[in-house]
């Protein structure tokens, strides 16, 4: 009669039907068994881990990119929509949060047009510029990047 445990720690009790003893087993994992997962799972990690360190950045530029051309874009065109012009470089962002009091005032503001002035993902914020130097019609809209200095190759625009 064999009992069959239902963890891999528990003992194992066997009855030999012809002496009637009982012999118990213990039943776990060695430390050989053990030694060779942790180098499993050590030599996993190591293929794994320089495939996901340079992803930070990518991901930081990708949400800048993603603030400039949809958020931040998103409300400058409702703003133009109700008022007939974008904000002035002076009035800058925050006319997207309160109504301009420098000239010219908007007359026909119905912001907010965002609930908060968003920061690049570096903690910096967001330029803005109207008319723009490199969109003559519209206006330019940047983030510095991760070096904060602007004119840059890390520079995030909304130009080419």
């Amino acid at each position: 009669m064999k009992e069959i445990p239902s963890d891999r720690g528990a003992r194992f009790r066997i009855k030999h039907a012809a002496s009637r003893t009982l012999c118990f087993v213990e039943a776990g994992f060695t430390l050989i068994e053990l030694m060779i997962v942790v180098i499993i799972i050590a030599g996993l990690a190591a293929m794994v881990a320089p495939r996901l360190v340079g992803r930070t950045d990518q991901a930081k530029r990708a949400i800048a990119k993603a603030d400039i051309s949809s958020n931040l874009s998103m409300a400058l065109k409702l703003y133009y929509l109700d008022n007939g012009r974008y904000p002035t470089t002076d009035q800058g962002l925050a006319a997207l949060i309160d109504a301009p009091t420098s000239a010219p005032v908007p007359a026909k503001w119905s912001g907010p047009y965002l609930e908060t002035l968003p920061e690049d993902p570096w903690g910096n914020p967001y330029k803005y510029r109207y008319p723009g130097t490199s969109n003559k019609t519209t206006y330019d809209l940047y983030s510095a990047g991760a070096d904060g200095i602007e004119e840059t190759d890390d520079d995030i625009k909304n130009w080419k």
